[in-house]
């Protein structure tokens, strides 16, 4: 039987320099549960050694989560990388970190960047700094990701920069994403204007959550039979009855249309 899912899929953790420290893997799934949602994707910056305690304190609590990573390619745009299990994700976490620069993370100007237990406890830090690019293009990000059975979705798409429109000014016809997250602050049309080339792409609106406050304030809700990433591929592509029902953005109880 199908039913709506409440999906957030870009959510950071306190490894993402950029995140609050509040972002330990109890708080993320204590606000996902304030916030009904059914199904989360931990996206870290080019790493996800915070998902398996994420994934860990959720399953107490009957929470989905779907591993994923935020990367950031060669032409500095940014992109959410989910996958089936951890072990898909895990090995590609290999392969992002063989192609991550060797350059140290300085804590007093980017933010620290801890490894946690289920309860925020340090465990270590993460000494190289997370948010550069990768040595890998798009297209074989694209490729590395599909060969693990994952998801490739511009972030933000249409956001002013690390974008696919601030870096590219378009989306590549033959990139072949599968969806593409919309800015949540952007205030873009949430439906494409047809004449637009990728205007058959599935559209998503994900929070981007930096701080515990802003998860779940910007959400996708699916028509799935479970909360999984094949079910979610089935919904961008429209099979089996599976969809994108509507999107919610911040300030908005009821969304559009997808």
């Amino acid at each position: 039987m199908l039913k709506e899912y409440h999906a957030d899929l870009h959510i950071h953790t306190c490894l993402s320099p950029c995140a609050s420290l509040d972002l330990s893997p109890r708080r993320i799934v204590e606000r996902a549960l304030e916030e009904r949602l059914d199904l989360i994707a931990i996206t870290d910056h080019n790493i996800a050694r915070n998902v398996p305690a994420v994934m860990h304190q959720a399953e107490k609590f009957g929470l989905k989560i779907i591993p994923g990573m935020e990367v950031q390619s060669r032409e500095e745009i940014h992109i959410l990388t989910l996958f089936p299990d951890w072990p898909s994700l895990s090995a590609w976490q290999d392969v992002v970190l063989e192609h991550l620069p060797q350059i140290p993370n300085d804590p007093e100007f980017f933010g620290d960047q801890p490894i946690v237990d289920e309860e925020g406890n340090i465990l270590e830090f993460e000494e190289r700094l997370l948010i550069n690019s990768i040595d890998l293009s798009l297209n074989e990000i694209r490729s590395q990701v599909l060969q693990r059975g994952g998801l490739f979705i511009p972030a933000h798409f249409d956001k002013e920069s690390l974008s696919l429109i601030s870096q590219l000014g378009f989306v590549p016809f033959d990139l072949e994403p599968d969806a593409l997250e919309m800015g949540r602050k952007t205030q873009a049309a949430l439906l494409p204007d047809p004449r637009d080339p990728s205007a058959a792409v599935p559209r998503i609106v994900c929070s981007d959550a930096h701080q515990a406050e802003d998860i779940g304030r910007a959400r996708s809700v699916f028509l799935l039979a479970e909360p999984t990433l094949g079910e979610l591929r089935l919904a961008f592509q429209g099979k089996e009855g599976r969809k994108i029902v509507s999107l919610v953005l911040p300030g908005s109880s009821e969304g559009q249309g997808g």
